[in-house]
């Protein structure tokens, strides 16, 4: 028993296949179903939740090598990361937004009050929307974001929608970590 129990925690750690499928079956439980659709850039989101509802637009790479934030003078808007999938694919579309302004909250201002089971709408360019459910929502230090899990599962079509939140500590940081909603596709109309 104890040698399953640690060739478990292989796997876990690894993501390498150790045991037999009959040792594991049932000890997660499956995925729920969830549609594929084509490649087809956001136009909008939706949150009924959070009363969000918000056009979309590009973004890409800031300077520094992380995803560009929208303009300032756009922070009613939320940003699509370009280079990345498209929500509906598989993989993560990342979607990023302000928290606040100078003068006032801003589009994502609210995230951090979503829950899981939570509904999250997607826009897309050729008329079709995707339907996201949150599955979790976390926040991290900006110096310590898991890329790997926020940025490199493939396994299904997902959403992550990123903010600032934590404390204000000014300077190019601005506030000290991010928000981030783990959501995987549902449904498409």
């Amino acid at each position: 028993m104890l040698l399953i129990i640690a060739m478990l925690g292989v796997e876990r750690m690894t993501g390498l296949s150790v045991l037999p499928d009959r040792f594991i079956a049932g000890l997660a439980p499956p995925p729920k179903k969830f549609p594929l659709l084509a490649a087809s850039e956001p136009v909008g989101i939706e949150i009924n939740k959070i009363d969000l509802a918000a056009p979309v637009h590009n973004v890409g790479i800031a300077p520094d090598g992380s995803i560009a934030a929208p303009p300032a003078e756009r922070a009613q808007e939320a940003g699509w990361y370009d280079q990345g999938p498209t929500p509906g694919q598989y993989g993560p579309a990342v979607i990023v937004g302000h928290v606040d302004t100078t003068t006032g909250p801003a589009v994502f201002h609210q995230l951090p009050q979503l829950r899981t089971g939570d509904r999250v709408e997607v826009a897309r360019s050729d008329g079709s929307v995707a339907i996201f459910e949150v599955d979790r929502v976390d926040r991290f230090d900006k110096e310590q974001l898991p890329t790997d899990d926020v940025f490199g599962d493939f396994s299904r079509p997902q959403l992550r929608l990123i903010t600032c939140g934590g404390r204000w500590v000014g300077g190019q940081t601005g506030y000290a970590d991010n928000v981030v909603v783990f959501a995987s596709l549902v449904e498409a109309r």
